[in-house]
């Protein structure tokens, strides 16, 4: 096993106070260079697997190995590897970035002079020169972001491991977030292991994505392969009253897999095989039924549909 690989095998993890089983039997892989996505709403057990690959906390049961070294045995040589930002960070607000950056460095067995060189760099990786002599307790949400990038970044770590790095972040921070990720990734080769409750994050970065919910993995693949596995259309229908979408669910249901009919709000969403043949007999039964509809389209599922599909939970996960 390479430097910026992941192994997974059989993972789980119990939490005793309260008895809550936040991670059932996972299993996957990284490759060396891959930009993989752990995908799922909050409470689907991705903070908790990151911890335990990054050694932060003990699994239950399972195998986990990460840059060729087992994580329960050799934690500190795991932790040479990696570089890792949580969602939430300790660090002193009276600190600058430039101490706190240099401090970093130097815990890592930088020297001074190297420490100050290295800090450089990643301020200017990062685009934080002008802020560099500021107080980290002055720093807005999108620096802060940034900052705490280029901490992990510190030690030249052949696997990177975010957690929700841009939670919270207006739109062009976060998309100066992605450009850099994908700069480490394609340029430098860096392995990064993300988690995101966005759809649309994990969309545009990732190679590879698995979909974590309540603990277990219910797909993995590709952005494409994702949204190929439906295999058919969606047809979208939105509904003047909740009365009438009840309504028209139970009678599509009868003609149906209940599987196939996931509500979203006021809508309902119909996954069919020949989705244009299959929207004419939904109208007709509708309008046998004598049952108004406001709106419906017909088009291929997106990574959005993907999830409600496989999860059959609503809004749980956003669209960033």
């Amino acid at each position: 096993m390479s430097d910026g690989t992941i192994a997974v095998k059989h993972l789980s993890k119990i939490f005793k106070k309260g008895n809550v089983h936040a991670v059932k039997d996972v299993s996957f892989d990284v490759k060396e260079g891959e930009f993989f996505a752990f995908l799922g709403p909050n409470g689907a057990g991705k903070s908790t697997t990151i911890q335990i690959l990054t050694t932060l906390i003990n699994a239950t049961n399972g195998e986990v190995w990460v840059a060729g070294h087992d994580v329960r045995k050799s934690p500190g040589s795991v932790r040479k590897h990696i570089g890792v930002a949580l969602q939430e960070t300790g660090v002193d607000p009276d600190l600058t970035g430039r101490e706190l950056l240099e401090l970093q460095a130097r815990i890592f067995g930088f020297n001074k002079l190297e420490s100050k060189k290295r800090t450089e760099e990643l301020l200017d990786v990062v685009q934080l020169n002008e802020a560099a002599n500021r107080r980290i307790g002055n720093y807005s949400g999108g620096m802060r972001r940034r900052l705490d990038l280029a901490l992990t970044l510190v030690n030249n770590p052949s696997i990177l491991f975010l957690d929700e790095p841009t939670t919270g972040l207006d739109p062009s921070n976060r998309i100066a977030i992605w450009e850099e990720l994908r700069r480490l990734n394609e340029v430098k080769g860096t392995t990064i292991f993300l988690t995101t409750q966005y759809l649309e994050e994990a969309d545009a970065l990732a190679d590879r994505i698995s979909i974590i919910n309540d603990g277990e993995i219910v797909a993995t693949g590709t952005p494409k392969e994702l949204k190929s596995q439906i295999g058919s259309d969606l047809i979208s229908i939105t509904f003047p009253s909740e009365e009438n979408l009840h309504q028209s669910k139970e009678i599509l249901q009868q003609d149906m897999s209940e599987a196939d009919i996931i509500e979203t709000g006021n809508s309902l969403n119909i996954y069919a095989q020949d989705g244009t043949r299959k929207m004419v007999d939904v109208i007709r039964m509708l309008d046998q039924a004598g049952l108004e509809i406001e709106t419906i389209n017909l088009s291929s599922p997106t990574l959005d549909d993907i999830f409600l599909k496989l999860t059959s939970k609503e809004g749980e996960v956003q669209n960033g």
